[in-house]
Order: structure tokens, then sequence, then C-alpha cells
């Protein structure tokens, strides 16, 4: 039997501004960005971010593009993701409903790049090689916070211009240089390569935090690098945040790269791991359990050792190839490293809460989550639920219950 303390469920609110119809929104900003001659080859930049409507977004910019005259194909945009090889990264699409059949257009995937001039730069510059053939680029990425640096352009279509269309050739280049080449040196060759006039507009998407597409602006080559920063601040106002700065023990449901470029959002956990790099004042973890990995991560488990211990179950699913790509491109390598691998949830949870120093379970305080994307639901032990009591954007759901079943798997979510 079990000596983990119930759970019980609760709300938190959040900021809730969404688009009520995201297909007109894209559609009337894409027309009024779409400035090119008929017959023009565009290139749309698909990243492996999980993004809500992701598939509807780039099958109406696809639409208004054909309509326009264009001959349209999508290309992967996502440096080293889908292990570094063109067939994963067309599947990491796929699994995002983004298919040929769906959207209407042929996908064309490759890892080759061609080298661009780079004079003045601290690195080369790379342009997937069927975006250098093409008359035109468009961009299509959210953008968000970054799990591994903060500046004037984190992730977005500064990003995805760079390292996306550069391939695993530009993921080295930059990620070589540490957490400099990501903050700093990135928009410098962003700038040499707005400028080549290839890249014709960007479709940034934010979303609120609830997942939810919440802005979607088609931006102009020239405009993008100011209005980035613009719309980052916004995304961060939007940013979702686990309702208590001291947790004992918080378990997450999931990790994976349709969650988080670091598979856990460095935001919401409080951890880094990247040498060098100060950790952030909050929120202040002491044992982080996951205990599975998403269907759409395809095996890739990079930031599983942001974890402090995981399950069997989700230790099975590994791709050990891919998490090594991803991980040793970005070069975190600390992110990499797998925990100790429980048993069963219970189990896994138990040895949180030793290695947490927690004495008297019953009086731990324990956060559970579905991951670090979807944050409006979770489930609190007593202790935590206490401490939230008075919290004005926290609402009880139901009392306490029992957190596992007779074989110590957690249950369901929903329940």
């Amino acid at each position: 039997m079990t000596s983990l303390p119930p759970l019980q469920r609760l709300r938190v609110s959040f900021s809730a501004k969404r688009l009520e119809d995201v297909t007109e929104t894209v559609r009337s900003q894409v027309e009024a960005a779409a400035q090119f001659p008929r017959g023009s080859r565009i290139a749309v930049a698909v990243g492996s971010r999980g993004l809500a409507n992701l598939a509807t977004i780039v099958r109406t910019t696809v639409g208004v593009l054909q309509a326009r005259g264009a001959s349209v194909f999508i290309i992967p945009a996502m440096g080293s993701h889908g292990g570094a090889t063109a067939e994963g990264q067309r599947d990491v699409l796929a699994g995002y409903g983004v298919t040929e059949s769906a959207i209407g257009c042929p996908i064309l995937a490759t890892m080759e790049v061609v080298e661009l001039p780079a004079t003045g730069l601290e690195h080369p510059l790379f342009l997937d090689r069927h975006a250098a053939a093409a008359d035109g680029i468009v961009l299509i990425n959210r953008i968000k916070p970054h799990t591994d640096y903060h500046g004037p352009h984190e992730s977005g279509l500064v990003k995805m211009a760079v390292i996306g269309l550069g391939k695993h050739a530009a993921a080295l280049a930059l990620h070589r240089l540490g957490v400099r080449g990501l903050r700093d040196l990135i928009p410098l060759a962003a700038t040499r390569l707005l400028g080549t006039g290839r890249i014709l507009f960007g479709v940034a998407v934010v979303e609120n935090a609830y997942d939810a597409t919440a802005v979607v602006e088609a931006i102009p080559a020239a405009r993008i690098l100011d209005r980035e920063r613009e719309l980052l601040e916004l995304a961060r106002r939007h940013l979702p945040r686990l309702p208590l700065d001291d947790i004992d023990v918080l378990i997450v449901d999931r990790l994976g790269k349709n969650i988080s470029g670091t598979g856990l959002d460095t935001n919401i956990i409080g951890r880094l791991r990247i040498r060098g790099e100060p950790e952030p004042a909050r929120p202040r973890i002491k044992s982080i359990v996951v205990t599975d990995l998403t269907d759409e991560s395809h095996g890739n488990a990079v930031g599983v050792g942001l974890a402090d211990v995981i399950t069997a179950r989700l230790a099975a699913k590994i791709d050990a190839h891919a998490t090594y790509v991803n991980t040793s491109t970005a070069g975190f390598i600390e992110r990499g490293k797998t925990p100790l691998a429980s048993p069963t949830d219970a189990a896994a949870v138990e040895l949180a809460l030793r290695a947490a120093g927690c004495l008297d379970f019953s009086a731990a305080r324990i956060l559970r989550i579905r991951d670090t994307l979807h944050l409006g639901e979770l489930f609190a032990s007593p202790a935590a639920a206490a401490a939230l009591r008075d919290h004005p954007d926290v609402t009880i759901l139901a009392p306490p219950a029992p957190a596992v079943d007779q074989v110590g798997n957690l249950l369901p979510f929903g329940t």
C-alpha cells in the first residue's frame, strides 16, 4: 500500500484572450502581406513546435499563396530535430497534421544546405537547399520565451530564420558558441539573412496560457526584428506559471518536443541546467518526477535530465539516437542525462519525496501537472492546497482523493 498523500484537483485561472476565428485572421493577415509575382515558387517553413491550430494556420497560409498564383511547397525548419534526418523531420510535421494531403502542397524535406556569404559574422550562414532555390520564403512560428536564454529575441521567427532554415549545420554552428551564440549572434545572422530579400514575411503566432491561439500576425521581413520584440513581451505576459514558488515534489505526467523545445519548459520549472548560467529565482522545486514521453516526440527525450526521477515506462520510450543528436547539437549535456527510472509512478514519487528530504510525506507540498504547457488544472497535496487557500486565481474543484491505483499507477489526470 502506497504511503503517498492524497491529491485534490484545483483550477488556476489565467488570461483567456483568444482568437474567435483563426482561419479568417490568418487569411486576412496573409493576404495583406503576400506580395510577389504570379508563378513564384514559395517555400513555407514550418517548425517542430507544437502550436494550437498549426495545421489550420499552415493550410490557410498555403491556400492564400496558391490563390495569388504561387507554386507552394513546405519545408521542415527545425534545426537538428527529428533525429537530424529528412524523414524524421517529415514525421514530426506529420505528427502535427501537416502532410501533403492535408495541406494541399508538396513537402520537400532535406538536411542539405547551401552556404551564404557570412562576412563579418562569427560563424557560417546556411540555408536549406530547397528554400535557397525558391523565389521567396514564408516563415510560420510561435513567438515565446526561450528555454535556454532570455533576450530581445528568443523563440520565434528570428531564430527559425537562422537555425530552422539552416538545418543541422546551422544548429551546430550556433550552439557551439553557447548561450552567447543563441542570444547575441542569432539576431545578427537574422539581420543578414533578412537583408537578402529571400524571406518575404513571417506568420507570427502568440498563444495564451491555455495553449490557444491569441494572436496571429503576418509581418513583412523588414519589420520582423522589431515586431518580434513586442510580441515576445506579449507572450511573456501570457506565459502560465505554477501557483506555488516553494514545492517539494512536482509530478509531470509527460514531457515532449511538442510541449517544449526542452521537453519541460524551463520557464515553468525554474531549472536551466546550463553550466555557467544562473538558475531562475523561482519556482524552487526540490524534486521533479516525469512519468511519460509524448508520442509526438518520436522518442526524442531531450530535457529528461531536467527531471530527478522518471518511470521505467518513460525510459522504455527513449530513442537514444534522436535524444543524443538533439542534446549534443545544443551542447547542454546536463539536460540529456537519464535520471533514475522507478518501476511504477508511486515508486518514482516516493523516491522523489525522499530525495527532497521529506520525512513526513503527509506534510509535503506536492503538485501534479499534465505537462508544462497545460497548467490550468492541476492536483495538489493537502499541504500544497492549504498554502493556496487564499490564492486569488486558484479554485478547489474536488476534495482530496487517492493519487494512485492498487498497482502504483497514477490515476488518469481527468479523474
